[in-house]
Protein backbone atom coordinates (compact mmCIF):
# COMPACT_ATOMS: atom_id res chain seq x y z
CA UNK A 1 0.00 0.00 0.00
CA UNK A 2 1.10 3.51 -0.76
CA UNK A 3 1.49 6.78 1.02
CA UNK A 4 -0.96 9.57 0.05
CA UNK A 5 0.65 11.98 -2.33
CA UNK A 6 3.61 9.19 -3.39
CA UNK A 7 1.17 6.84 -5.55
CA UNK A 8 2.67 4.34 -7.81
CA UNK A 9 3.29 5.13 -11.29
CA UNK A 10 1.93 3.63 -14.75
CA UNK A 11 4.91 3.48 -17.51
CA UNK A 12 3.72 6.53 -19.03
CA UNK A 13 3.72 8.86 -15.52
CA UNK A 14 -0.38 8.72 -15.04
CA UNK A 15 -0.50 7.76 -11.21
CA UNK A 16 -1.96 4.28 -10.53
CA UNK A 17 -5.22 3.14 -9.25
CA UNK A 18 -4.77 2.46 -5.69
CA UNK A 19 -5.42 2.14 -2.12
CA UNK A 20 -3.40 4.92 -1.22
CA UNK A 21 -4.64 5.29 2.87
CA UNK A 22 -5.55 2.20 4.93
CA UNK A 23 -9.37 1.63 3.16
CA UNK A 24 -8.86 4.46 1.28
CA UNK A 25 -8.99 3.89 -2.74
CA UNK A 26 -7.94 6.87 -5.11
CA UNK A 27 -9.32 5.44 -8.92
CA UNK A 28 -7.77 7.75 -11.15
CA UNK A 29 -8.49 8.17 -14.66
CA UNK A 30 -7.67 10.83 -17.87
CA UNK A 31 -10.36 13.13 -18.60
CA UNK A 32 -9.56 14.71 -21.72
CA UNK A 33 -5.95 15.94 -21.18
CA UNK A 34 -6.29 16.58 -17.78
CA UNK A 35 -7.65 13.55 -15.02
CA UNK A 36 -9.91 13.24 -12.58
CA UNK A 37 -10.40 10.73 -9.67
CA UNK A 38 -12.99 9.02 -7.47
CA UNK A 39 -12.64 7.36 -4.09
CA UNK A 40 -13.55 3.91 -2.60
CA UNK A 41 -13.98 3.37 1.07
CA UNK A 42 -13.79 0.03 1.79
CA UNK A 43 -14.57 -1.09 5.20
CA UNK A 44 -15.22 -4.75 6.91
CA UNK A 45 -18.76 -3.68 7.40
CA UNK A 46 -19.79 -1.26 4.39
CA UNK A 47 -18.06 -0.30 1.09
CA UNK A 48 -18.57 3.10 -0.57
CA UNK A 49 -17.85 4.52 -3.74
CA UNK A 50 -16.96 8.54 -3.90
CA UNK A 51 -18.61 9.75 -7.58
CA UNK A 52 -19.23 7.64 -10.81
CA UNK A 53 -17.24 10.03 -13.41
CA UNK A 54 -18.73 10.40 -16.97
CA UNK A 55 -21.06 8.50 -18.37
CA UNK A 56 -18.16 5.74 -19.83
CA UNK A 57 -16.06 5.72 -16.46
CA UNK A 58 -18.23 3.09 -15.08
CA UNK A 59 -17.17 0.07 -17.46
CA UNK A 60 -14.28 1.66 -18.97
CA UNK A 61 -12.38 2.47 -14.81
CA UNK A 62 -14.75 1.89 -12.08
CA UNK A 63 -15.89 -1.84 -12.41
CA UNK A 64 -12.31 -3.15 -13.88
CA UNK A 65 -10.56 -1.63 -10.83
CA UNK A 66 -13.22 -3.24 -8.56
CA UNK A 67 -12.96 -6.30 -9.81
CA UNK A 68 -9.04 -5.80 -9.74
CA UNK A 69 -8.94 -5.54 -6.14
CA UNK A 70 -11.30 -8.45 -5.54
CA UNK A 71 -14.10 -6.30 -4.33
CA UNK A 72 -16.27 -6.44 -7.41
CA UNK A 73 -19.23 -4.64 -8.06
CA UNK A 74 -21.65 -6.47 -6.14
CA UNK A 75 -19.31 -5.38 -3.24
CA UNK A 76 -20.40 -1.87 -2.99
CA UNK A 77 -23.12 -0.53 -1.29
CA UNK A 78 -23.54 2.87 -1.08
CA UNK A 79 -22.46 5.75 -4.05
CA UNK A 80 -22.08 9.13 -2.47
CA UNK A 81 -21.99 11.88 -5.01
CA UNK A 82 -19.85 14.88 -3.98
CA UNK A 83 -21.89 17.17 -6.48
CA UNK A 84 -23.75 18.04 -9.63
CA UNK A 85 -20.73 17.92 -12.42
CA UNK A 86 -20.79 15.71 -15.22
CA UNK A 87 -17.66 14.32 -14.30
CA UNK A 88 -18.90 13.55 -11.21
CA UNK A 89 -22.48 11.64 -11.52
CA UNK A 90 -22.38 11.27 -15.21
CA UNK A 91 -21.64 7.23 -14.50
CA UNK A 92 -24.97 6.95 -12.30
CA UNK A 93 -27.42 5.66 -14.95
CA UNK A 94 -24.93 3.07 -15.75
CA UNK A 95 -23.90 2.18 -12.79
CA UNK A 96 -27.51 1.74 -11.28
CA UNK A 97 -28.20 -0.21 -14.36
CA UNK A 98 -25.34 -2.67 -13.78
CA UNK A 99 -26.28 -2.98 -10.34
CA UNK A 100 -29.95 -1.96 -9.16
CA UNK A 101 -29.08 -2.58 -5.18
CA UNK A 102 -26.77 0.24 -5.15
CA UNK A 103 -28.15 3.40 -3.16
CA UNK A 104 -26.87 6.77 -4.20
CA UNK A 105 -26.30 9.69 -1.91
CA UNK A 106 -25.93 12.89 -2.81
CA UNK A 107 -26.95 16.32 -0.66
CA UNK A 108 -30.38 17.47 -0.91
CA UNK A 109 -29.43 20.70 -2.39
CA UNK A 110 -27.48 19.60 -5.41
CA UNK A 111 -30.21 16.54 -5.68
CA UNK A 112 -32.42 18.29 -8.50
CA UNK A 113 -29.75 18.30 -10.88
CA UNK A 114 -28.09 15.23 -9.75
CA UNK A 115 -31.51 13.31 -10.85
CA UNK A 116 -31.73 14.87 -14.19
CA UNK A 117 -29.48 15.82 -17.09
CA UNK A 118 -31.95 18.51 -18.54
CA UNK A 119 -31.97 20.66 -14.93
CA UNK A 120 -28.31 20.14 -14.51
CA UNK A 121 -27.74 21.56 -18.30
CA UNK A 122 -30.11 24.35 -17.67
CA UNK A 123 -28.95 25.25 -14.67
CA UNK A 124 -25.14 24.15 -13.83
CA UNK A 125 -23.85 24.60 -17.20
CA UNK A 126 -26.71 27.06 -18.99
CA UNK A 127 -26.81 29.61 -16.51
CA UNK A 128 -24.92 32.08 -18.50
CA UNK A 129 -27.74 32.21 -21.30
CA UNK A 130 -29.38 35.28 -20.23
CA UNK A 131 -26.21 37.18 -20.02
CA UNK A 132 -25.31 36.05 -23.82
CA UNK A 133 -22.76 33.18 -23.08
CA UNK A 134 -22.63 29.91 -22.17
CA UNK A 135 -22.59 26.33 -23.75
CA UNK A 136 -23.46 26.53 -27.69
CA UNK A 137 -25.71 23.40 -29.04
CA UNK A 138 -22.72 21.16 -29.64
CA UNK A 139 -21.43 21.79 -25.91
CA UNK A 140 -24.71 20.65 -24.82
CA UNK A 141 -25.14 17.73 -26.83
CA UNK A 142 -21.21 17.06 -25.06
CA UNK A 143 -22.75 17.70 -21.85
CA UNK A 144 -25.94 15.12 -22.47
CA UNK A 145 -23.97 12.48 -23.68
CA UNK A 146 -21.65 12.94 -20.62
CA UNK A 147 -23.90 12.97 -18.00
CA UNK A 148 -25.57 9.74 -19.54
CA UNK A 149 -29.40 10.01 -18.45
CA UNK A 150 -31.51 10.57 -15.46
CA UNK A 151 -31.16 8.57 -12.53
CA UNK A 152 -32.63 9.12 -9.06
CA UNK A 153 -31.21 9.46 -5.40
CA UNK A 154 -31.80 7.42 -3.21
CA UNK A 155 -31.04 9.65 -0.01
CA UNK A 156 -30.67 13.44 0.69
CA UNK A 157 -27.99 14.49 2.84
CA UNK A 158 -27.41 17.76 5.08
CA UNK A 159 -23.77 17.52 6.30
CA UNK A 160 -22.78 16.29 9.22
CA UNK A 161 -23.80 13.01 8.87
CA UNK A 162 -21.58 10.12 10.05
CA UNK A 163 -21.34 6.73 8.58
CA UNK A 164 -20.43 3.48 9.92
CA UNK A 165 -17.61 1.72 7.78
CA UNK A 166 -16.27 -1.16 10.18
CA UNK A 167 -15.88 -1.52 14.00
CA UNK A 168 -13.02 1.18 14.27
CA UNK A 169 -13.75 3.40 11.34
CA UNK A 170 -16.88 6.08 11.08
CA UNK A 171 -15.91 8.59 8.76
CA UNK A 172 -18.16 12.62 8.69
CA UNK A 173 -20.02 13.92 5.63
CA UNK A 174 -18.89 17.52 5.59
CA UNK A 175 -20.73 19.91 3.82
CA UNK A 176 -18.49 22.27 1.44
CA UNK A 177 -20.68 24.65 -0.34
CA UNK A 178 -19.44 27.37 -3.06
CA UNK A 179 -18.51 25.11 -6.02
CA UNK A 180 -21.98 24.02 -6.14
CA UNK A 181 -24.66 24.61 -3.32
CA UNK A 182 -24.84 21.13 -1.73
CA UNK A 183 -21.13 19.93 -2.34
CA UNK A 184 -20.24 17.01 -0.05
CA UNK A 185 -16.72 15.98 1.20
CA UNK A 186 -15.88 13.47 3.79
CA UNK A 187 -13.45 13.64 6.62
CA UNK A 188 -12.02 10.61 8.13
CA UNK A 189 -10.56 11.58 11.10
CA UNK A 190 -8.79 7.99 11.47
CA UNK A 191 -6.09 8.98 9.05
CA UNK A 192 -6.95 12.46 9.02
CA UNK A 193 -7.75 12.66 5.91
CA UNK A 194 -10.11 15.17 3.98
CA UNK A 195 -11.43 14.10 1.20
CA UNK A 196 -12.73 17.03 -0.35
CA UNK A 197 -13.30 16.41 -4.51
CA UNK A 198 -13.65 19.86 -5.81
CA UNK A 199 -14.23 21.99 -3.31
CA UNK A 200 -11.26 24.29 -3.64
CA UNK A 201 -10.09 24.39 -7.09
CA UNK A 202 -6.68 26.93 -6.43
CA UNK A 203 -6.19 28.70 -9.50
CA UNK A 204 -7.10 26.25 -11.88
CA UNK A 205 -7.66 22.62 -13.05
CA UNK A 206 -3.93 21.31 -14.81
CA UNK A 207 -3.74 19.29 -17.68
CA UNK A 208 -0.67 16.41 -16.69
CA UNK A 209 1.76 18.56 -17.92
CA UNK A 210 1.12 21.25 -15.40
CA UNK A 211 -0.76 23.39 -17.77
CA UNK A 212 -3.65 25.57 -16.61
CA UNK A 213 -6.73 24.86 -18.72
CA UNK A 214 -9.68 25.45 -16.32
CA UNK A 215 -10.42 28.33 -14.13
CA UNK A 216 -12.31 27.56 -10.49
CA UNK A 217 -16.28 27.62 -10.53
CA UNK A 218 -18.52 28.85 -7.26
CA UNK A 219 -21.26 29.77 -7.46
CA UNK A 220 -21.20 31.80 -3.94
CA UNK A 221 -18.11 33.64 -2.99
CA UNK A 222 -19.02 33.96 0.88
CA UNK A 223 -20.06 30.37 0.80
CA UNK A 224 -17.10 29.38 -1.24
CA UNK A 225 -14.78 31.04 0.58
CA UNK A 226 -16.11 30.11 4.15
CA UNK A 227 -15.38 26.43 3.29
CA UNK A 228 -11.90 27.15 2.41
CA UNK A 229 -11.36 28.82 5.28
CA UNK A 230 -13.68 25.64 7.33
CA UNK A 231 -11.03 22.91 5.82
CA UNK A 232 -7.84 25.09 6.57
CA UNK A 233 -8.72 25.16 9.94
CA UNK A 234 -8.91 21.35 10.16
CA UNK A 235 -5.05 21.02 9.18
CA UNK A 236 -5.62 17.45 7.48
CA UNK A 237 -3.25 15.48 7.51
CA UNK A 238 -4.15 14.37 3.83
CA UNK A 239 -6.51 16.44 1.56
CA UNK A 240 -7.85 14.60 -1.70
CA UNK A 241 -9.25 16.07 -4.12
CA UNK A 242 -10.76 14.83 -7.52
CA UNK A 243 -8.01 17.07 -10.16
CA UNK A 244 -5.23 17.73 -8.03
CA UNK A 245 -2.00 15.06 -6.86
CA UNK A 246 -3.11 14.13 -3.47
CA UNK A 247 -1.54 16.24 -1.01
CA UNK A 248 0.29 15.78 2.27
CA UNK A 249 -0.26 18.62 5.62
CA UNK A 250 1.96 21.11 4.33
CA UNK A 251 0.98 20.87 0.70
CA UNK A 252 -2.38 20.69 1.41
CA UNK A 253 -2.77 23.97 3.36
CA UNK A 254 -0.25 25.83 0.77
CA UNK A 255 -3.01 24.94 -1.77
CA UNK A 256 -6.19 25.81 0.16
CA UNK A 257 -4.12 29.53 0.82
CA UNK A 258 -4.13 29.54 -3.11
CA UNK A 259 -7.71 28.83 -3.54
CA UNK A 260 -8.73 31.72 -0.89
CA UNK A 261 -6.15 34.11 -2.53
CA UNK A 262 -7.65 33.43 -5.81
CA UNK A 263 -11.13 34.48 -4.74
CA UNK A 264 -9.30 37.67 -3.64
CA UNK A 265 -8.10 38.30 -7.16
CA UNK A 266 -11.16 37.97 -8.75
CA UNK A 267 -12.77 40.03 -6.25
CA UNK A 268 -10.22 42.94 -6.79
CA UNK A 269 -10.52 42.32 -10.70
CA UNK A 270 -14.35 42.53 -10.63
CA UNK A 271 -13.53 45.81 -8.35
CA UNK A 272 -11.19 47.32 -11.34
CA UNK A 273 -13.99 46.44 -13.75
CA UNK A 274 -16.55 48.21 -12.20
CA UNK A 275 -14.44 51.53 -11.90
CA UNK A 276 -13.84 51.27 -15.25
CA UNK A 277 -17.74 51.25 -16.23
CA UNK A 278 -17.89 47.81 -16.94
CA UNK A 279 -21.17 46.12 -15.86
CA UNK A 280 -22.40 43.75 -18.47
CA UNK A 281 -21.59 40.55 -16.61
CA UNK A 282 -20.57 38.75 -20.17
CA UNK A 283 -18.27 41.90 -20.23
CA UNK A 284 -16.62 41.64 -16.68
CA UNK A 285 -16.09 38.30 -17.45
CA UNK A 286 -14.12 38.51 -20.48
CA UNK A 287 -12.24 41.64 -18.56
CA UNK A 288 -11.55 39.04 -16.04
CA UNK A 289 -10.63 36.01 -17.84
CA UNK A 290 -8.07 38.66 -19.73
CA UNK A 291 -6.63 39.87 -16.18
CA UNK A 292 -6.60 36.30 -14.71
CA UNK A 293 -6.21 33.64 -17.48
CA UNK A 294 -5.22 32.32 -20.08
CA UNK A 295 -7.40 29.69 -19.56
CA UNK A 296 -7.30 27.20 -23.03
CA UNK A 297 -10.89 25.71 -21.80
CA UNK A 298 -14.01 26.47 -20.63
CA UNK A 299 -12.46 30.20 -19.61
CA UNK A 300 -16.58 31.59 -18.93
CA UNK A 301 -16.38 29.22 -16.02
CA UNK A 302 -15.08 32.23 -14.62
CA UNK A 303 -18.26 33.95 -14.67
CA UNK A 304 -20.01 32.39 -11.96
CA UNK A 305 -17.41 33.42 -9.25
CA UNK A 306 -17.44 36.93 -11.57
CA UNK A 307 -21.33 37.45 -10.93
CA UNK A 308 -20.69 35.70 -7.17
CA UNK A 309 -18.42 39.02 -6.19
CA UNK A 310 -20.10 41.35 -8.52
CA UNK A 311 -23.40 40.86 -6.22
CA UNK A 312 -21.68 41.18 -3.22
CA UNK A 313 -20.86 45.07 -3.86
CA UNK A 314 -24.54 45.70 -4.80
CA UNK A 315 -27.26 44.58 -7.47
CA UNK A 316 -27.08 47.76 -9.66
CA UNK A 317 -23.74 46.99 -10.71
CA UNK A 318 -24.08 42.88 -11.51
CA UNK A 319 -26.51 43.30 -14.76
CA UNK A 320 -26.55 41.36 -17.74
Amino acid sequence: MGDAGQGEKWDDGRERPMEILPGIHRIESDLGVRFMCQYLLVGEDRTVLVDTGVSGTPEEVIVPYLEEIGVGLEGVDDVIISHADLDHCGGNRALKERHPGLRFWCHELDRPYVESDRVMLAEIYGWPAPYGFGPDEEAKSAILEDLGGDSPVDVGLRGGETLRLGPDWVVEIMHLPGHTPGHLGIWDARSGAAIIIDAALESGIYDREGNRLIPPRYFDAVAYQTTIRRLRSMSPDHLLTAHYPAMRRGEGADFLDRSLNFTREVQRVVDEGHKRGITSLHELTEYAIEQLGPYPEFANELGAGVRAHAALVGPRQSGG
